[in-house]
């Protein structure tokens, strides 16, 4: 009886990328677009809700879910040959807690997310190795409940202290953008207090 990857190439593919990435964790990936092929595009289309909010001109294309083989050959090679454009994307204002503030965020289109989602297949691959176990956020298998439930049993072990929530206003529109790229290039932002 095959395995789930011997019956999955995108699997396979998505192993044989992470366990590159465990065994050589200094080493740069130059190129991993040879990786989206049409397989992995519609298995991205597969992991893209159809159902989703709406993009640019509020309607999702119908052209993309009602022929996905002919669409999704289309989208991979903009891609590939650089003619893709992404679209202006639907700016929406979200309410921001109980008062009068919004928060901002942009909404792709059907198409784009369904690009986006198959870059995201790739990077995972790469990138989750280097993640602690008690990092929760936009992970695969991951929620948010998992990470309360962790700092919970945390907190409880310790018998004592403080828990104490910050909410820094605005904090991204007035983060100096060149500070935070050497933070991250130096891996410090992968330390974690959980060991």
């Amino acid at each position: 009886m095959a395995s789930a990857s011997e019956l999955d190439p995108v699997l396979t593919k998505q192993q044989r990328i992470a366990e590159l990435a465990k065994q050589s964790p200094h080493m740069g990936f130059t190129s991993l677009a040879h990786h989206i092929d049409l397989r992995w595009l519609h298995e991205a289309y597969l992991r893209t809700r159809p159902d989703g909010a709406p993009g640019r001109g509020r309607t999702n294309d119908p052209r993309l879910q009602q022929e996905p083989a002919g669409n999704l050959r289309s989208l991979l090679e903009r891609a590939k040959s650089g003619t893709y454009h992404a679209p202006p994307v639907r700016r929406v204002h979200i309410p921001k807690g109980t008062g009068p503030e919004t928060r901002p965020i942009g909404i792709p289109t059907f198409e784009d997310k369904v690009l986006q989602r198959a870059v995201v297949m790739v990077l995972e691959a790469v990138y989750e190795q280097d993640f602690r176990p008690c990092s929760y956020g936009f992970r695969p298998g991951r929620s948010a409940h998992q990470a309360l439930d962790s700092l919970w049993r945390q907190t409880m072990g310790m018998r004592g202290g403080w828990v104490v929530e910050v909410d820094i206003r605005k904090f991204f529109d007035t983060l100096d953008h060149a500070h935070l790229r050497d933070l991250l290039g130096s891996g410090y932002a992968m330390g974690c207090c959980c060991d």
